[in-house]
C-alpha cells in the first residue's frame, strides 16, 4: 500500500498481495511459453494454469472445469447474460435488481432494447431485496435472473442461497455477480442452486485484467469470444498466464484469510463507522440495519456534496469513494441510494469506506480524528446556510 495514504477504497480495487506478485514473476520472465503449445515448455505452463484453476475452484466450492478465465468481472457479467440468452432462445425474460452494478444494469437494459422483457426488483430503505416481487416475476415463464451477491456501494448482502432456490424451483436460470463477495464471506457453490457466478481478480489482491465466470457443468453458453480452443472452447484467446497464476494465489490467500476479514477487518469497519457517527452530527450509515459485507460502510453526510468531501479527504491522505468506480465520473446521484429512498440532503453527500486486510488500527484512529473537522468546515461553507442547513 502507498505510504502515508489511508486507503479505504478496497471495493474499487485492492493492492496486489506481495505473495501474488512473487508467484507471478516467473511467468513474466523465464516461464513465457504458450500453454496451448504442444512442446514440454508450453505443457509446463498448462499445468500451472490448471493449478490456478483449481485454487479458484477451491475458494468458491466448484469443480475446476466449471471455471472460465476472463479479463474482468464486466466481461464475465456480459458473457453470462449475452452468452446464455443467445444460446437459450426460449428465455425472453431478464430479472435483475434496481441496485445492480452498471455491468449488469446497462447490459440488461441494452438487451431490453433488443426485445427482451426486463424486470428490475426494488429494495427497501435498508437495501434488502423485495423477494415477494421476485416470486411474482418468476411466475411469468422461464427467466434469466441476475442478482448481485452483495452491493458494491453499501455492502448489503442478498440471500443468494434462497434466491437461487426460488429461481430453480420456478424453472429459471440463476447468475450472481459476486465480485464484491468473493474472499469476504465464506460460501460454497456446491451447496447452492447458482448456475453462473462472476468474480474479479483485482478485488481480491490479484492484478487488474483477470476475472472468472463460473458456469455450472452442462449449462450451454454461446462463447463471448471466438477464434480459438482456449478455456475448453468457451472463451477464445491466448491465456493471460501471469495474471491467472496471480489470481490462483490470491484465491488461496483469500481462503486462508477469510476469518480475518470477518473479525479484524469487520471490527475496524465498525470502529470507523461508529467513530464517524458519534462525532459528525446529521449523518447516517446507509444499509446499516441489513446484513453487510464485513469491510464496507456507506455514510451519508447531510447538507454537503460528496465531491467536496472526497477532495478534502484526499488532501488529508484518506482515499475513499462516492460509490462504484465504474460510474465515478457521473454527476448523477447513486442509483443504489435512490432505489433505497435515501433523502436528497444526504444522498449527494454519501461516501463509501471499504477496508481490507492491509488497513491498520492507526489508520482508523487517524481517520476518526481528521474526518469530523473536515465535515464541520464544509458545512460552514455550505450554500445551504452558515450551519449547512436549509
Amino acid at each position: 500500500m502507498t505510504e502515508n495514504i489511508c486507503y479505504f477504497d478496497n471495493n474499487a480495487t485492492t493492492a496486489v498481495a506481495p505473495e501474488v506478485f512473487e508467484a507471478m514473476m516467473p511467468f513474466l520472465t523465464g516461464l513465457y511459453g504458450n500453454p496451448s503449445s504442444m512442446h514440454t515448455f508450453g505443457g509446463k505452463i498448462r499445468h500451472d494454469v490448471d493449478n490456478a484453476r483449481q485454487q479458484v475452484a477451491d475458494l468458491i466450492g466448484c469443480a475446476p472445469d466449471e471455471i472460465i478465465f476472463t479479463s474482468c468481472g464486466t466481461e464475465s457479467n456480459n458473457m453470462a447474460l449475452r452468452g446464455f440468452l443467445d444460446r437459450n432462445e426460449n428465455y425472453r425474460h431478464i430479472i435483475t435488481s434496481k441496485v445492480e452494478h452498471p455491468a449488469i444494469r446497462e447490459t440488461a437494459r441494452t438487451l431490453q432494447l433488443k426485445g427482451y422483457r426486463l424486470t428490475e426488483l426494488g429494495v427497501d430503505k435498508d437495501g434488502n431485496l423485495n423477494l415477494d416481487q421476485l416470486a411474482d416475476a418468476l411466475q411469468d415463464g422461464p427467466a434469466l435472473v441476475s442478482i448481485m451477491y452483495a452491493n458494491n456501494e453499501t455492502g448489503v448482502i442478498f440471500p443468494i442461497d434462497k434466491i437461487s432456490q426460488m429461481v430453480r424451483h420456478a424453472g429459471g436460470t440463476m447468475h450472481t455477480d459476486a465480485v464484491q463477495t468473493v474472499g469476504k464471506i465464506p460460501f460454497s457453490l456446491k451447496d447452492m442452486a447458482v448456475d453462473m457466478l462472476s468474480l474479479s481478480g483485482h478485488k481480491v489482491h490479484a492484478p487488474k485484467g483477470i476475472g472468472v465466470l463460473y458456469v455450472r457443468r452442462g449449462l450451454k453458453l454461446t462463447p463471448y469470444l471466438t477464434g480459438g480452443h482456449q478455456e475448453h472452447g468457451k472463451r477464445a484467446g491466448t491465456e493471460n498466464v501471469a495474471s491467472i497464476i496471480g489470481l490462483g494465489k490470491a484465491c488461496q490467500l483469500a481462503k486462508e484469510n477469510i476469518e480475518e476479514e470477518n473479525t479484524r477487518v469487520r471490527a475496524m469497519r465498525d470502529r470507523l463507522e461508529q467513530g464517524i457517527l458519534d462525532n459528525c452530527p446529521d449523518c447516517v450509515a446507509n444499509g446499516r440495519n441489513a446484513e453487510r459485507l464485513p469491510n464496507t460502510s456507506n455514510i451519508g453526510f447531510s447538507y454537503i456534496e460528496g465531491e467536496s468531501i472526497l477532495m478534502n479527504l484526499d488532501a488529508a491522505g484518506i482515499a475513499a469513494s462516492s460509490g462504484s468506480a465504474c460510474s465515478s465520473e457521473s454527476l448523477e446521484p447513486s442509483h443504489v441510494l435512490q432505489a433505497m429512498g435515501v433523502p436528497f440532503i444526504s444522498m449527494h453527500g454519501s461516501i463509501r469506506f471499504s477496508l481490507g486486510r492491509y488497513n491498520t488500527q492507526e489508520q482508523i484512529d487517524y481517520a476518526i480524528e481528521k474526518i469530523p473537522p473536515i465535515i464541520r468546515n464544509l458545512r460552514a461553507m455550505s450554500p445551504f446556510g452558515k450551519d449547512g442547513k436549509f
